[in-house]
């Protein structure tokens, strides 16, 4: 985590010209890059992509031999970014979830977060037209970092499809984040997230989302399995 903060810091200082794209991928996130190979190109594409929750550590580590120092999601990482470096002139646009979420979540962060200015928000809903309209309110505000809430894949489309355009050091694309800042949405408790279960809690929040964790986490680690058996037979 500190090393995905220092990172993502040192780009809103020296951005090199270009607006840098950070994702945060789960296993769900992985299941639709598998599934869609142009949605897989769009996070290739990223500057930084942090894993999110144990079925990506159960991938690294099964795949890669590799063990994820830390959880980094979107979720934990932006409150931490805000919090940590505050006080030192940064500024934040929030752009996503309906119109009355998107003001609430940004008042939110005008009270929890005094030390990192937000200079402007739009909501998520926007279509062609809009986002270059969102686009010019963006690089107008002058944000060091804009906040992108709009699930994925949306999210991360959004800002490939737009990153040239914007003038702006770093895009973060966080998930479901504003709907916690909002009230919209309850955090699971801390024994929760660091057992890696916290999808459990988000199920009984949000059942409509029944089929990505009841059906898509075993279509996850299947995919581990299989790729592992091809891996060992190659």
């Amino acid at each position: 985590m500190e090393d995905a903060l220092a990172r993502v810091e040192a780009w809103m200082r020296d951005p090199g010209g270009r607006a840098r794209a950070v994702y945060f991928v789960n296993a769900h996130t992985l299941n639709l890059a598998c599934d869609d190979a142009s949605y897989r190109r769009v996070l290739c594409a990223a500057d930084a992509v942090y894993g999110d929750g144990s079925g990506v550590r159960i991938g690294a580590r099964v795949l890669h031999g590799a063990r994820l120092v830390d959880n980094v999601n979107g979720t934990d990482f932006v409150p931490q970014l805000l919090t940590s470096r505050a006080g030192r002139g940064y500024r934040c646009f929030l752009l996503g979830g309906t119109e009355a979420m998107n003001v609430r979540a940004a008042e939110h962060v005008r009270e929890r977060f005094p030390g990192f200015e937000v200079t402007g928000r739009h909501h998520g809903y926007l279509d062609a037209a809009s986002s270059a309209a969102a686009v010019e309110a963006i690089n107008k505000a002058r944000p060091h970092v804009v906040l992108v809430g709009m699930g994925n894949p949306m999210q991360e489309r959004w800002i490939e499809t737009w990153r040239e355009r914007l003038e702006v050091p770093v895009c973060l694309a966080i998930g479901g984040l504003f709907a916690y800042w909002s009230g919209d949405l309850d955090r699971a408790p801390v024994w929760a997230r660091r057992l890696g279960v916290e999808w459990i809690h988000l199920l009984l929040r949000q059942p409509r989302k029944a089929g990505r964790y009841l059906i898509g986490n075993p279509r996850f680690l299947t995919r581990l399995v299989l790729e592992r058996r091809r891996r060992q037979s190659a």
